[in-house]
């Protein structure tokens, strides 16, 4: 992949937005700078953030500035501030909506989820599932990872390749090649859409990470996905990091119950993939094109999207 033909270029406009919680003034200046440093262009809404009970600004505040930026012209990007919570609340109405002709980049994590799963099912448009500005504004992402998303973002970077991921069983460590693309994103939010007009049908690879959910939350949310019929016709589930989770008795359970679970899938399932919470936070691209490689070693490898300029 050639610059030419990079996701992103000097003076390429990104939008700012924050469908979920609001960051301090500290953190978003931040997360300015680290695109300025890139050569890009934020453009911030006057109105970003603002009163609310839970979120950065009020529904019609935080869905009018998602949509403008989903749907603006003149920008190249569209990258979250910080998750939380807050996404769901005005999911529908975009739902409701034709996408825009011309997919963009989307970035962010954990409450972006249902963003995600939007733009991958039902506009199939790719994503990245990657750092939130909150954090690449206080300069806390590793060197290595910082790099990668640099490269992927602007050029000369033309996939991703994760290895070492660990087989959870047996379909995992039977050696062969699935090839597909991965959506997902947080556990957690990810079972909000169940039951609503969002969830849809898919055939393709599912990537989950999670942070301070307790063991029998993370094994009821996992029945609830698979009761409802939401994991049928999976081809592979990869798990990210899962963080925290200690019960009152000092014990974590998450490993193991993330294991049982994987046992007794009929899919592969493998972890170990560096994305989520963590202080890794790799790029994971959705809706792009991917290998998975099955075996002791696995390997993932996704193709970084390419989106035509006009």
């Amino acid at each position: 992949m050639s610059a030419a033909r990079a996701l992103l270029r000097p003076g390429d406009t990104v939008d700012v937005v924050a469908p979920g919680f609001r960051c301090s003034e500290e953190a978003l200046q931040g997360g300015l700078q680290f695109l300025r440093r890139l050569q890009l262009v934020p453009r911030v809404p006057a109105d970003l953030f603002g009163p609310d009970l839970l979120c950065a600004n009020t529904d019609a505040h935080r869905l009018r500035q998602l949509r403008a930026a989903l749907w603006a012209r003149d920008s190249r990007a569209v990258w979250c501030v910080r998750g939380g919570y807050g996404a769901i609340r005005i999911i529908e109405p975009l739902r409701k909506l034709a996408p825009p002709r011309e997919p963009k980049l989307f970035v962010g994590y954990s409450d972006a989820t249902t963003i995600h799963y939007l733009l991958n099912l039902h506009w199939r448009w790719p994503s990245l599932h990657g750092p939130l500005l909150d954090r690449l504004g206080a300069g806390t992402l590793p060197a290595e990872d910082l790099a990668e998303l640099e490269g992927a973002l602007l050029g000369g970077l033309p996939r991703i390749t994760f290895t070492s991921l660990v087989p959870l069983n047996r379909a995992a460590r039977t050696k062969r090649r699935l090839r597909s693309t991965l959506f997902g994103g947080n556990l957690t939010v990810l079972q909000t859409v169940l039951g609503t007009p969002l969830q849809r049908s898919h055939r393709r690879i599912l990537f989950l990470e999670d942070i301070g959910e307790r063991g029998y939350r993370l094994d009821r949310t996992l029945a609830h996905l698979a009761q409802s019929g939401a994991l049928a016709g999976l081809q592979g589930l990869i798990l990210g990091s899962f963080v925290g989770g200690d019960d009152p008795d000092g014990e974590n359970r998450v490993a193991a119950v993330l294991e049982r679970f994987a046992q007794a899938q009929s899919f592969p399932v493998l972890g170990g993939l560096p994305a989520g919470h963590a202080e890794r936070q790799r790029a994971v691209f959705f809706n792009s094109k991917a290998e998975l490689r099955c075996g002791d070693p696995a390997e993932l490898t996704i193709d970084t999207p390419v989106l035509m300029r006009r």
